[in-house]
């Protein structure tokens, strides 16, 4: 059952202060000097290489019509969509437009959907991104929101970072500090294996400027949640 409404009070956080089960590290995705000295085909066939080894340590049977070209499929699917967020080649550059209109209102753009994976079992996260802005002089369109949520969900991720990178990346983008982003997620690592909980969601918030305020902040919430 999906739950009434979204209520939380959380502030800025550097994904630092996560339960056991979420080991922190920084707001940046864990990544090696070395991380792109590979191209993407490259890439691409030492993967199929070594997911072919697992299916095979599995007992599956690669000659299997049906079976013999996954290990490429996943490869490929790998590089090419569900990390693809890992590639800064890939990152959104929005274009900027002036608020000619002067419009000094919350903007809001909600229910976006994201899928992502957590890093700890790389099985899906997926569920509803809700993010607001007020504007410092400059407008972006609204199909960039959405692809900056894709970016950064697009890669091995716990939720807290996730909220943390999107929040970040709307200030720099947007040049203002007056950004919120609320994030409304299942996690597959605990629907589909552990505790087998299918009716649990997460939610993880980021305010920063002007949604700090606790009266805009309750306007944000009460619209995501209104239908």
């Amino acid at each position: 059952m999906r739950q009434k409404g979204i209520s939380l009070n959380i502030q800025p956080t550097d994904a630092e202060d996560l339960s056991e089960d979420h080991v922190g590290t920084s707001a940046e995705t864990p990544m090696r000097a070395d991380a792109f000295d590979l191209d993407d085909e490259e890439k691409i066939e030492q993967i199929e290489k070594h997911f072919r080894e697992i299916m095979t340590i599995l007992g599956l049977d690669l000659t299997d019509d049906s079976l013999n070209g996954t290990p490429r499929r996943v490869a490929k699917m790998y590089v090419k969509e569900v990390f693809s967020g890992l590639n800064p080649k890939n990152r959104p550059h929005p274009r900027l437009f002036e608020n000619k209109y002067n419009y000094d209102q919350m903007l809001v753009e909600k229910d976006i959907t994201f899928y992502s994976h957590c890093e700890h079992h790389f099985v899906p996260i997926y569920g509803k991104a809700h993010v607001a802005y007020f504007s410092s002089g400059k407008v972006i369109g609204l199909s960039k929101i959405n692809r900056i949520v894709q970016y950064f969900s697009k890669r091995p991720q716990v939720q807290e970072r996730l909220t943390v990178q999107i929040g970040k990346e709307m200030q720099r983008v947007l040049q203002t500090e007056d950004i919120g982003v609320v994030i409304d997620a299942n996690h597959m690592c605990v629907a589909s294996r552990g505790v087998g909980d299918t009716n649990s969601k997460t939610g993880t918030a980021y305010f920063s400027g002007k949604f700090n305020d606790e009266n805009i902040k309750r306007e944000f919430l009460n619209y995501i949640n209104s239908k």
